[in-house]
């Protein structure tokens, strides 16, 4: 009995991945309805639909669910025989900072299937404020850094440096339907004032003249997320980081308050240090892949 083909397995999980099918096409370099008609062959082949499809883009099925994750395993374990036979498999210890804002929800998923990748890669993770991480670029605290920066704000460390991975918007946020109770002071729901975040949020309401009070001050982005949720007060997030529970609060709805307009985060993997090993320039492109 035939198996599925590979490329199909990979369209399947870039849109998966990219949560559209014209968001995926670009990235294979496939025109929407190459990646169309290859989804339509997986599902004959499967002999059941993989995604439902519709306005907001498309999300798998619950047999889609178990199909993504063998897919994923094969894909890895073929990319690891070629690997092999070439002799490029990276092998070694590498240890790498994250800053905790970038993709919260997904970043455990994408450093897992990393791992699956490379096998023989060794990854020790540590998750770091950005500020400290920009700061540590020229020790030897980590081998590769993922930091944040804000787009168009001076002074930032990183600035037009480093492999750009992705970009998001910035959004006013509270507890779901708290937007109405929200003060005349605004209660923040902060990380620490080392937090780069937590320097530009406070600066920026001082700049606009709104009074403001740290209502909360949490860890990491983790307990941030729950702070907010429970309605200790409001915050400023990116688009990845903004979990159940937690909603943008829009024009609509805090027009009295007159919030600020915020500017994009960029997330970047620090440049490498002079002298770096080969491994680690190998293992900052093999991140890039995975983590864009």
């Amino acid at each position: 009995m035939r198996g599925f083909e590979t490329d199909q397995l990979r369209t399947f999980v870039m849109v998966a991945d990219s949560g559209s099918l014209s968001a995926a096409a670009p990235k294979l370099f496939l025109s929407q309805s190459s990646v169309s008609e290859q989804l339509r062959k997986l599902e004959e082949r499967a002999g059941v639909p993989l995604l439902t499809r519709g306005k907001k883009g498309a999300a798998p099925t619950p047999a889609g669910v178990r199909l993504l994750e063998h897919a994923r395993r094969i894909l890895a374990l073929n990319e690891l025989a070629l690997q092999e036979l070439r002799g490029h498999t990276l092998e070694g210890e590498l240890r790498l900072a994250v800053t905790d804002y970038f993709r919260p929800g997904e970043i455990a998923g994408m450093l897992r299937r990393l791992r699956e990748r490379y096998p023989y890669l060794r990854l020790h993770v540590t998750v770091m404020k950005s500020a400290a991480i920009d700061a540590a670029a020229g020790m030897d605290a980590f081998d590769i850094g993922l930091s944040m920066r804000l787009v168009g704000m001076r002074g930032q460390a990183g600035g037009g440096r480093g492999v750009l991975l992705r970009r998001e918007s910035l959004a006013w946020v509270a507890a779901q339907g708290e937007a109405e109770g929200l003060p005349e002071t605004l209660p923040l729901v902060l990380l620490p004032d080392t937090c780069s975040l937590h320097q530009f949020v406070t600066q920026l309401l001082v700049r606009k003249r709104l009074p403001f009070e740290i209502a909360h001050s949490a860890s990491g982005v983790a307990g941030l997320h729950l702070a907010l949720a429970a309605g200790l007060g409001m915050s400023c997030l990116n688009a990845s980081a903004i979990g159940p529970g937690v909603a943008q609060l829009d024009a609509a709805t805090t027009g009295r308050l007159r919030l600020p307009a915020l500017p994009e985060a960029e997330f970047f993997l620090l440049p490498g240090k002079r002298g770096e090993s080969a491994f680690i320039a190998e293992a900052r492109h093999a991140l890039a892949e995975q983590l864009m």
